[in-house]
This record gives structure tokens, sequence and C-alpha cells, in this order.
């Protein structure tokens, strides 16, 4: 089970993997930390990420960045209106109000939902993990902004899906920064609450969370945003001025060329950079535009001076979150800065103005969110044992369900005849169940809706169930049980409805038992519904949605939850030994929710998006294999034509040589004219002809490389055994003569072999067919060897065992070391050692030699 975390930011998006001694930043295939979060579309093919860069310069138009500012927002939003101003590509309005990216495709204009690039973005991060992991990559845990809608949640999971991937949890970057933080803290406070307060300002945005932390948690407090504060505002500013001041001093417009506005917002950026730790700084560019060569220069109070607007609105998030929290300044204890816009002198100069005290440094600023994403998917995976540490996670908004009162209560519930309540008020924990309680007679609908959406740009409602059909058997109207669920990605759904009917009630007599026995019967005889409400213990509450009319049904004993029945029935059964109990049996029956969520993808409409991003993949594999093999082509044709005239020099005749020199050219000419654009058969097809004719020379000349190490071999592999052979040593005396003579035999014919191949090989030129192949004299050399090893290593006849009466009252050599230790005071015993070594002469010699052969047996029994 894969366990990475991606932080997708707004200019790049770093990987992180969850390994046996930690938490990894992986590299890309440039072995850089941070991928760039472009897809460039080709006329053959799509560059993502570091691809995507490099083709940006010569391909602006059809190269999509920003992809993080499109996704889930409707093309009428103001932000998003002020985005595409700045944007080199083209984005129009959808059938739907949300935006259509144009690119040029495969020869073609193409329009492409931000949720399908998005995908095709995460797509490339998975194969970045899964190249340096060896395995596949499913399971992950996504970093998105805190202020994303309901709508964008959605979005950033059907891109996930369409990449092939299954989000566990999508994190607030925020929060996975206070994660990325708290978990390696060993000195974290058991009682009192260490407040950290956690500003990230980005490339588009600024964040600001504060978290309490003690051992073993953190709780998120506060969070506050702004989404249209970032790094990129700053190079804007700079971009502006430069900008203004080339057309007033080059005569020049930026505007009006693509190439040069991102020519100059790069340099911008980087100047940015040099202004954070300089006072002043140059800004050269060669050939911006109309091949004109500019220059300019700022110093960093100016550009303080200019960016004024934009810093005044840093102090916003940043009074927010510390009032929700409930904080004063003295109680937030440390300040932490991340993001990769963070880096300005003047933001930090506001942040010690603000909390009076230095902002610290201690995490890695553009890869904390990646981290803290693995971290959490680690968490959640059951193939990682994490350090215990508890995430209390809030959500951002306020939600409330509406719905359409019934026509007799519309003088009450106003002229629009919705009535509506707040469900999960902002800050309320993530994930969070509830359980709510509404009397219809038929089908209804509830509306999901923002509370307030005064500072998100979007419509307030989000989605509209329909529940039912379903029919009361009673004529009164109906309870139905609905189930409302924030998830772990902070999405809002109805998850289920149920009718609740309560059947005729039937006489029991209850006996009073013993008191052992009452606790179990106070369990057994609680209601269904009392269970069902006591379910959702810390998160679950029951609010009841009752109309007016039906305020008094309500009332009545049982009509919202069975908890109080479960707190009477005890005490009604202790009053008497014999009590008439009525028992009421609670009918469940599960009714249809048919879910709409404005503006998300369909489910077909998601699956064909996964359909063509398999079909775009296939075909960039194919050219990146096409070009393999061209450039394959390619290297052979430098290669050979190198060596011809090098170390293959000796190997080729000179009619020869010219007729492939004449080749090579031949195809190195059609490779930069009509081969320039061909597909991968034909490159193969070149590739083989071409070797055609260069495999013989370079066999002839790997063949003479070869030959004398393997001749070598063979010479050695038949002096060996011709040794042992002749050998005048007693391990070979076992062996007959003739089998020797044998290996002699072979021994000599095997040398005749070589002797006369090696002559007729030594006759021949270089650049003529080998006769004295390498193959074959590995394969005598063997032949050699499976014939003389098995003879020269046979083993020698086991001796019979002596048949003498006198063998058992001597020491069994089976004992070994272990018999022969006590018996040293015995006489009989040091004679029978010495006897073995033949230092005593008075036993006979025939005694002796039984004593001799028994080693080797003993030994081998051993």
């Amino acid at each position: 089970m894969s366990v990475v975390g991606f932080d997708f930011g707004n200019e790049s998006c770093i990987v992180a993997v969850a390994r046996q001694r930690g938490i990894d930043v992986v590299l890309n295939d440039e072995s850089k930390r941070e991928t760039p979060a472009i897809v460039c579309f080709g006329d053959k093919q799509r560059f993502l990420g570091t691809a995507g860069a490099a083709s940006t310069m010569m391909n602006p138009k059809n190269s999509i960045s920003q992809i993080k500012r499109l996704i889930g927002r409707q093309f009428a939003d103001p932000e998003l209106q002020q985005d595409i101003k700045t944007f080199p590509f083209v984005v129009t309005e959808g059938p739907d109000g949300y935006p259509l990216i144009h690119a040029r495709y495969l020869g073609e204009s193409r329009t492409f939902t931000p949720t399908q690039v998005f995908g095709m973005m995460l797509s490339n991060l998975k194969e970045i993990a899964e190249k340096n992991l060896n395995a596949a990559v499913v399971d992950c845990c996504i970093g998105i902004p805190l202020y994303f809608t309901d709508l964008q949640r959605r979005a950033v999971l059907d891109a996930a899906t369409i990449a092939g991937l299954h989000p566990l949890r999508l994190f607030h970057e925020t929060t996975a920064t206070a994660l990325a933080y708290g978990i390696y803290k060993t000195d974290l406070p058991e009682n009192d609450q260490l407040n950290v307060a956690f500003v990230d300002v980005g490339h588009a945005s600024m964040q600001v969370c504060i978290a309490g932390f003690k051992k073993g948690q953190l709780k998120v407090l506060s969070q506050s945003y702004d989404r249209s504060l970032g790094g990129r505002d700053f190079d804007e500013v700079l971009f502006n001025h430069f900008a203004a001041k080339f057309k007033e001093e080059y005569k020049i417009d930026v505007f009006q060329n693509a190439r040069a506005c991102l020519r100059l917002r790069a340099a911008c950026e980087k100047l940015k950079k040099v202004l954070s730790a300089n006072p002043e700084a140059p800004l050269n560019i060669e050939c911006l535009m109309d091949e004109k060569d500019v220059r300019g220069f700022i110093k960093r109070d100016e550009f303080e001076q200019l960016s004024l607007p934009i810093l005044e609105r840093v102090k916003g998030p940043l009074e927010k979150a510390l009032a929700e929290a409930g904080l004063t300044v003295e109680n937030v204890h440390m300040v932490e800065v991340v993001g990769s816009g963070s880096r300005v002198p003047a933001i930090n100069k506001i942040l010690t103005e603000f909390f009076k005290k230095e902002p610290r440094r201690t995490m890695n600023a553009s890869e904390c969110v990646a981290r803290g994403c693995a971290l959490q998917c680690a968490i959640l995976s059951p193939t990682f044992k994490v350090r215990e540490f508890q995430v209390n996670e809030s959500f951002p908004f306020s939600i409330s369900l509406s719905w359409k009162a019934p026509s007799s209560d519309a003088q009450e519930s106003g002229p629009d005849n919705k009535q509506s309540t707040l469900v999960f008020p902002k800050g309320n924990p993530i994930p969070s169940v509830k359980a709510l309680t509404i009397y219809r007679s038929g089908t209804f609908s509830i509306d999901v809706q923002y509370d307030d959406v005064s500072g998100l740009q979007t419509p307030a409602k989000i989605s509209t169930y329909t529940i039912g059909p379903f029919q009361s058997t009673k004529n009164e109207k109906a309870k139905v049980k609905v189930k409302v669920r924030l998830n772990v990605h902070g999405i809002i759904s109805v998850e289920s409805a149920t009718l609740l009917e309560e059947e005729e009630e039937i006489e029991v007599p209850v006996y009073k038992e013993p008191a052992g026995e009452n606790s179990k019967m106070e369990t057994d005889e609680a209601p269904a519904d009392a269970a069902a409400a006591a379910t959702p213990s810390t998160n679950d509450n029951d609010v009841s949605m009752q109309d007016a009319n039906t305020k008094a049904t309500a009332n009545a004993p049982g009509a919202e939850n069975g908890t109080p029945e479960a707190g009477d029935k005890p005490v009604q059964m202790d009053t008497d030994t014999k009590v008439e109990a009525p028992k009421k049996k609670v009918k469940k029956i599960n009714i249809p929710v048919v879910e709409l969520v404005y503006g998300a993808m369909a489910a077909t409409d998601v699956q064909k998006a996964v359909e063509k991003e398999f079909e775009m993949a296939l075909q960039d594999r194919v050219m990146e294999e096409t070009k393999d093999k061209k450039n394959a082509v390619e290297a052979y044709v430098y290669d050979m034509r190198n060596k011809l005239n090098d170390k293959y020099q000796e190997f080729v005749i000179d009619s020869e040589r010219e007729a492939f020199t004449a080749k090579l050219q031949e195809v190195e000419d059609w490779l930069y004219e009509d081969g320039e654009d061909e597909t991968k058969g034909v490159y193969i097809a070149k590739l083989e002809e071409l070797k055609k004719q260069g495999d013989p020379i370079e066999e002839r000349y790997k063949e003479y490389m070869e030959r004398g190490t393997v001749i070598d071999q063979l010479a050695y592999c038949i002096n060996s055994y011709r040794e042992a052979a002749m050998s005048n040593d007693p391990k070979f005396d076992h062996i007959d003569i003739n089998e020797k003579q044998k290996v002699l035999n072979e021994c000599v014919e095997a040398e005749n072999w070589l002797r006369e191949k090696k002559q007729h090989q030594d006759s021949l030129p270089k650049y003529a067919t080998p006769v004295l192949l390498s193959a074959d004299v590995r394969k005598k050399a063997e032949a050699v060897d499976r014939f003389c090893k098995p003879i020269m290593t046979k083993p020698k006849p086991l001796p019979p065992k002596p048949a003498t009466p006198e063998a058992p009252a001597t020491p069994p050599p089976q004992g070994g070391e272990q018999q022969q230790q006590p018996p040293q005071e015995n006489p009989n015993a040091s004679t029978n050692e010495n006897a073995g070594d033949n230092a005593n002469p008075a036993p006979p010699p025939a005694s002796a030699e039984p004593m001799e052969t028994d080693k080797p047996e003993n030994t081998g029994s051993a």
C-alpha cells in the first residue's frame, strides 16, 4: 500500500513518500525536488511538469499553468477574471457557466476543463512517486487550501479519479504544516496548551492557522485567508512597473507579445528574490521584443512603496485568525512562516510588528505541506506504524440546510416558503455527522447551502437532495430521519434517509427481576430508535427540523429520539412486581436519496475523462518510444562512422568501408529530411537495415578481442586435467590406469583441435570471417570438463570393516572428542591412541592398519 503526500501548488508541486526511515521528498526526472505545475499541449503529445516548463517559452499559448486558480470556480468569479488577464492561454465560459481551457493538441483545437488538466498533472506526480517507490501508487493524501469550496473539493477528487488515485483525505495545507511541525516535537506540554500561528504565504494566496498543541495532539483553533495575496502579486507589481518603463524608454509594449510577457515575468520573479537579500538589483533581458535589449534598476525601498497596497492587506487575515481563536497576541507563543512568497522582508516586518515577536523559520518553507500530507497518509494507512498523534481539524465555513415548508405554514415561514437551520457552524470538527428528524407526508427536497458567502465569491447553494418517494401507512405525516455527513474531505452530503413507523402496541407482561438481571433488561428493552440516536456520540447530534403545525406531535413522548424512553423504562419497571408495559415496535424503511450537486461533473463525464486521459497517456508513451528509436538510429550512425575509421579499421576492407560509410551518410540525410517525422516501426526497420551491414564487422572485432581469453581458459582446463591424470599424488591412486588414459586422450584430442583451428585462424586477415569462434572454444572447454571431471573426482572406495573380536573392547570411534576426554587415566586408551599414530611398535602391523582406515570412516560419520 502506497503512502504518498502531494502538495499541488499554484506554481510548483512536491511529492513526499513515507519510507521505513521517515518522510522523503522524491526527485523528478531532472533530479529536482519541485515540479512545475504546467501542462503543455503539442502537435503530437503533451509535455507535463518539467518537460512542460521547458516548452513554455516556445509554445506559450498552449502551456497551461496556475491550474489551481481555475478548478471548481465560476467563469464570472471576479478573482478569476482578474487572473485570466495574465494568462497567455485562452479561457472562455462553458455552457454550464464554468471555465473552459482552449489549446491546440494533435493539430486541432481542443477544449479541456480545469479538472481534466488538474488530473493530467496529478498523473505526472503519480508517475514520479511510482518511479521512486518502484511500486504502484493509488492511496495518497492531497493538500488543498483551506478556502476551497465544496465544489472545488469535489473537483479535486474527480481529478484524482482521472489520474487513477484514491485520496484517503483532502488535507488543509495549514493543518498539514501544523502536523509536520508538531509530530516531531517531544517537549509538548501535557496540560498547558502551546499556541502556534502558522502563516503560509504561497504563490497566489495567504493562509493563517492558529493551532494548539498538547502532548500527542493538535487542535486547529482558527483559520483565515486571503485568496489573492501571494508571491505572484509582488511579481506583478514589478512586471507592471518595468512594462511601463520599457514602453516609455524603448517604445516596446510587452503586452502585445505573449513570449515577451513570459520572459519579463520570469525576470521579475528572479529580481524579487534578489531584492529579498539585497537593497537594490538590476534587470537585464536580451532581445526581449523587436530585437531590443532592455535594462532596468530598482531599489528595495521603491519596490516596497510600489507594493504598499498588497502589504496593507496582510494584517487582515492575521487579525481575523486571532479574533476567532479568542486569543491575544501574548497567548500566541510562536509564529512559523512558510510558503514560497514568505521571503519578502516587508512581510516579515509586518508579522514581527503584529505578533510582537520574531517569526521563526524552523521548517522547510516549500516542503512542509507535502511532508504533512505524507504523515497524514501514513496515519490513515494500516501498513505504517506512526507515533500516536491526534489531529483535530475544523471546517472553515458555516453550512445550513433549507427546505420548503408545507403550504399550510406559508404565512409563518415567509413569502419564499422556505425554512432553514444551521447544521455545521464554522469551526465544526471534521469529520462529523448530524441526524435530523423531519415530518413529511411525501417526497420532499433539502438544499445544502453556505450560511455566509461574502468572502467566497460562489453561489450560496451547494446541492439539492430529493428524498422519496415514500408513503406512510397512517394518515398523519411520517417521521423521516435524515443523516447528514461532513466527511474527511470537507464535503457535505445527505448520506441516508430512513422512514420510522411505530407499529401497533402489544401488551407484554413484564416481571421485576433481581438487581443483577435488571441492568441487562434495561439494555435489551431500550427501543431500536434509542440505539440509533445514541450511535453518533460525539459528532452525531439529533436536530429536530419540524414545521410549525407538527410541533405538538414532535413533543409527544418518543416522537423525536429514543433517549428519554430508554431512561424512563427502568423506573417504570422497578415500581411493581408485575406491570402491563406497552412495548412499541419501530419499523425502519430506507428511503431513496437523489443527489444534485451544482457545477459538479457527472459520473459519466468523469468516466469519459478517465478514458480520454488513458488515450492521451498512450499517445505520449508512443511518441516517447518513437523518439527513443529515432535517437537510437542517429546514435548508431555517428557511433559506427567513428568506429569504422578507428578501432574497426582493420576488420573491414576498404570497399566495404566505403559502401557502409555511404549508407550511413544516406540514413543521416534521411533522418533530417524525409525521416524527421516517421513512425516507430520505420525507425526500427531502418536500424535493422544498418545492423545487417554493421553487425558482421562488430562481430569480427568482438571475436578478436575475446578469443585470447577463452583460448587461455581452454588451455588451462586441458593442462589441469592432464597434470591430474599423470600425477603420483596418493589421492588419485584409486583411479584405474585405463580411466586416466582416457582423460589423457581427451586432453590430447582437445589440444590438437585447438592447435589446428588456431593455426587456421592466424593465417586469416582480421577482416575475414573468423573460423575459431569464442562460443566454439567455450563449448570445447565444457565438453572436456564434462568428460574428465567425473573420472578425476571419483571418490575412494570405502575399506571393509575389521572382523576382529577385540574390536568392541576398544573405545568406539563414534564417540569422537566427547569420549576421549574422560578416559585420560586409562592406560588402554592411551595405548590405542598411540597405536593409531604408529608411535608404539608393540602392536603388530596388521592391527595398526584397521586403525588407519577407521579414521576417514569416523570423520565421515561425524
